[in-house]
């Protein structure tokens, strides 16, 4: 595959998102499309956001969950931007019409007190690195059609991102054992999603130091600032105009995601 491939594809992408019209996945579109041009897609695509005037402003950690892993054929996680205009306060309408094929899911988001620059970034330097943790709800979305996704589908398509809602009240990792921290998602008081830090890489921060390293390896360190979404700590829901999501995590509160009715 080559540069004008890989050109095209970020196009195909960014006029999906453009039209709200999903296209084919990209593996099939583009023989031999890999990981290493999947993420020069998505490489595209964020240098055109930013020369759009948008502004980063953390990570998605994407795949953390051994079973998504094992369904999509790759070994470890995946990652995508996260910029200013995909944040959504607690309890603000999401804009319907901002979304494609939503769904959501309830992850542990960490915001960073300082930098982490450089390669080998270990569980005790992130430990003093984030300033605190806050309950999240990711809004995951696809531009690809039907969710007929594998890794390099995913990856090319920002880590299948749309909007993140976080919660308001902000706790130190001090004496937080977010591994074992629960979590319970329910849509309009039912529940619909179940699950623990565990089931992310095995602990949230497992998650948080494999993106640092990565990003540092890319020459895009973490910065002060910065929120990392670590990752699914269950099931992924899906979402109907209207719904009402509330996830709590235990030791961090509450988040609710609320979406407001299709426009005619």
């Amino acid at each position: 595959m080559n540069l004008h491939d890989v050109n095209a594809a970020a196009e195909l992408l960014w006029a999906a998102a453009e039209s709200g019209n999903a296209i084919a996945p990209l593996r099939e579109t583009y023989p031999g499309f890999g990981p290493q041009e999947a993420y020069a897609v998505q490489e595209v695509n964020t240098q055109r956001r930013l020369s759009a005037g948008g502004r980063l402003v953390g990570r998605k950690i994407g795949l953390t969950a051994k079973a998504v892993q094992k369904q999509l054929g790759v070994d470890q996680p995946d990652y995508g931007m996260l910029f200013a205009d995909m944040a959504v306060a607690d309890g603000e309408p999401v804009r319907w019409a901002a979304l494609q094929q939503p769904k959501v899911e309830a992850e542990v988001a960490l915001v960073m007190e300082h930098d982490l620059s450089e390669p080998g970034v270990t569980v005790a330097q992130m430990l003093r690195a984030v300033a605190f943790a806050l309950p999240a709800i990711e809004i995951v979305g696809s531009r690809i059609a039907d969710w007929n996704i594998r890794f390099v589908d995913t990856v090319a398509d920002n880590a299948s991102s749309s909007a993140f809602v976080l919660g308001n009240t902000p706790v130190r990792l001090d004496g937080l054992d977010l591994r074992l921290a629960g979590m319970v998602m329910e849509r309009s008081g039912e529940q619909v999603s179940l699950g623990a830090g565990a089931a992310c890489l095995g602990h949230p921060l497992n998650a948080a130091v494999w993106l640092a390293n990565k990003m540092a390896e890319l020459g895009r360190g973490l910065k002060a600032g910065d929120v990392v979404l670590t990752g699914a700590l269950g099931p992924m829901a899906s979402v109907r105009p209207g719904d009402v999501f509330e996830a709590r995590i235990q030791g961090l509160g509450s988040v609710r995601a609320v979406f407001e009715e299709q426009q005619q």
